[in-house]
């Protein structure tokens, strides 16, 4: 089968981002039969998109040359992997872009080989805007064969396609990339309460980052439009990015690596996700460190 064959595409999880993304392919003329955990979603997304919704995954998966999972961890993909059972032909390739486990991954994939079925990782980064345009940076991992046999069917959803290795190699980049996101985010809040006590306004601190070298996603894309706007709402889960960071982590320790910053980091996300609750937004991080300061950003007159 080449890459020109995968034509059927069975999407699981039509979510925050994989909607989005699985537009995208009906965009570009695949056929897409969804399938999500969430009760009527899949129904939605065929009615409002196009393509096919499918009652489960092993129905979602019949017949596809192609089958991408985004799901919110390695253990969600699992129990869908799970649940597909025989129904993934030998032949077709699973594309896994969800941010999970690198070592889950492998196991996942050395099953699946076995059964004469490749599977790549393939996870994303520039959230749910670049996704609806199919501006997504993804991130490879596997052999550079199925990477290529991928790649016009990645090439709807993403702009930047990097292989970075073997399997399981494009989720362990894709951690680290939302590790240091994540120290971004939390140091570029602590900037902007201090200035703010100081008496600087943070919307000019913004300004001055974004043209200085104290520069990051956060300020450039986060700040002004999610946290001084008192929004919240940038799509990207506070609970999956505490999971992500902890991948992070956890490569470290596979690695013996020292990794002091990045454990109190960790530490931050999950003190946050404790004391917010569940259903947060990423950007919500910003009202951790608030409480902490006992200051709110942008509250005091100009």
């Amino acid at each position: 089968m080449s890459a020109r064959d995968l034509r059927r595409v069975a999407f699981v999880g039509v979510g925050n981002m994989g909607w989005p993304m699985a537009a995208r392919l009906v965009e570009a003329g695949f056929e897409v039969v969804a399938c999500d955990a969430a009760p009527g979603r899949a129904q939605s997304f065929a009615a409002e998109v196009g393509g096919v919704a499918a009652a489960d995954a092993a129905a979602a998966v019949r017949g596809a040359d192609a089958v991408i999972t985004i799901l919110p961890t390695s253990k969600h993909v699992g129990q869908a992997l799970e649940a597909m059972g025989d129904a993934i032909a030998p032949g077709a390739l699973v594309i896994e872009m969800s941010s999970g486990v690198p070592t889950a991954t492998r196991g996942f994939a050395a099953a699946l080989a076995s059964r004469g079925i490749a599977m790549i990782d393939a996870p994303v980064s520039g959230g749910v805007p670049r996704a609806r345009t199919g501006e997504l940076a993804i991130m490879l991992g596997g052999e550079a064969e199925q990477v290529e046999r991928a790649r016009p069917l990645l090439q709807a959803m993403g702009t930047t396609l990097t292989h970075v290795g073997g399997t399981g190699a494009g989720q362990a980049m894709k951690a680290l990339n939302n590790l240091m996101g994540a120290a971004g985010f939390l140091i570029g809040v602590e900037a902007l309460l201090i200035g703010q006590r100081f008496g600087l306004d943070p919307a000019v601190m913004v300004d001055v980052l974004n043209n200085s070298t104290g520069m990051n996603n956060s300020t450039q894309k986060k700040f002004k439009q999610f946290v001084l706007s008192r929004s919240f709402d940038a799509g990207f889960g506070l609970d999956l990015m505490a999971k992500d960071v902890s991948v992070a982590l956890e490569v470290g320790r596979e690695t013996n690596t020292p990794t002091p910053f990045a454990a109190l980091c960790r530490e931050m996300w999950a003190s946050a996700q404790g004391l917010l609750g569940p259903g947060q937004d990423h950007t919500a991080m910003a009202q951790f460190s608030e409480r902490l300061a006992g200051e709110t950003l942008g509250s005091r007159p100009a």
